[in-house]
């Protein structure tokens, strides 16, 4: 915001307030944070082929690896720091993911809705253990959650402190499930439902630990909102609402991505402020839109952001769902 300052001034209550707004805007410009499209900066794989469907996540481990899901045979596709296609492996149909380290060693956490499970896996693909539809969870009234696996559909999972497993079941029974680190189920919470404390749609999940006490924050994405939970299934707050589906979340530093399915990507502080939106597309027709052909797409304009994260030097990847495989690259920039 300019302020363009009066050729007189003879009110000394006009010019401490225009003093005043001026530094408040200065302030705020000082808050945004700005990017810029790194254009083809993912390479083709080596079969010179299309990604293929996506309908995951995106991550990027210690080394700056980026890590991208697919629906193909491939399962993951890892690049280098520098966009290169390096290796592909593991299982397909991974929704939601996280990175996490554990005594020095990497390992994915994943979400696998299709296969009604959610999975830790080395960066070799090697499989430590699977967690699959919880026989004893109830609701929030004591009624048993699932009659069977097919009920049991994770969008997104996270780890507390202490090793405790959070799974996010947006595609079945919209409830929050807590695990301890055995795996054991301890609690349901949240529920289907619009109102604050219910969701529509628990689509993505993660730590906060920029929240003292750390906090969970969820994607709530069907009720446009995203909001703190603490690590005991009460809710806390909603932190910002009228959203275009936020899908996911990654948090480094004090910052937060959300790749929002409809459309655009935003960066949340830790207060909740916005301070960056980019990849905004005014073609409505274009957002959330699995099946637009890449002779539609644009450099810098996101159609279906349903992953991503910040790297170590800020910049934001994004992966979007899409029948074609759609990645995108914004360099932070001064």
């Amino acid at each position: 915001m300019k302020i363009h300052q009066p050729r007189r001034v003879t009110n000394r209550i006009t010019l401490s307030l225009l003093s005043a707004l001026a530094l408040f805007s200065t302030a705020a410009f000082a808050a945004e944070l700005k990017f810029e499209v790194v254009p083809n900066f993912f390479e083709a794989t080596p079969d010179n082929q299309p990604l293929g469907a996506c309908h995951g996540g995106l991550v990027v481990d210690k080394a700056g690896n980026i890590y991208v899901t697919t629906d193909t045979p491939r399962g993951i596709v890892v690049f280098s720091p520098e966009g290169k296609f390096v290796r592909a492996f593991g299982p397909t149909k991974i929704h939601g993911l996280e990175l996490r380290e554990e005594n020095g060693v990497e390992f994915i956490y994943a979400a696998r809705p299709q296969a009604h499970e959610v999975v830790k896996l080395k960066l070799d693909g090697t499989q430590e253990w699977a967690l699959t539809f919880p026989e004893d969870a109830k609701n929030n009234d004591g009624a048993p959650l699932y009659k069977n696996a097919n009920g049991f559909n994770p969008c997104a999972v996270t780890v507390g402190p202490d090793g405790s497993i959070f799974v996010a079941d947006g595609y079945g029974s919209n409830y929050v499930l807590k695990f301890d680190k055995e795996r054991k189920f301890v609690k349901a919470f949240g529920g289907p439902g619009r109102p604050e404390g219910k969701f529509q749609t628990c689509h993505g999940i993660a730590l906060d630990p920029r929240q003292n006490p750390p906090l969970l924050l969820v994607c709530n994405r069907n009720n446009n909102r995203v909001e703190h939970w603490d690590l005991e299934g009460n809710f806390v707050k909603v932190i910002q609402k009228d959203l275009r589906m936020p899908a996911a979340v990654h948090i480094r530093g004090d910052y937060a991505l959300f790749p929002e399915l409809q459309g655009r990507v935003t960066v949340l502080d830790k207060d909740g402020a916005i301070v960056a939106q980019v990849g905004d597309n005014p073609e409505t027709k274009q957002r959330a839109n699995f099946g637009l052909p890449p002779d539609q797409w644009k450099d810098g304009v996101s159609n279906s952001p349903h992953g991503g994260s910040i790297d170590k030097d800020g910049n934001l990847l994004i992966a979007e769902w899409t029948k074609f495989g759609h990645l995108h690259k914004f360099k932070r920039v001064p």
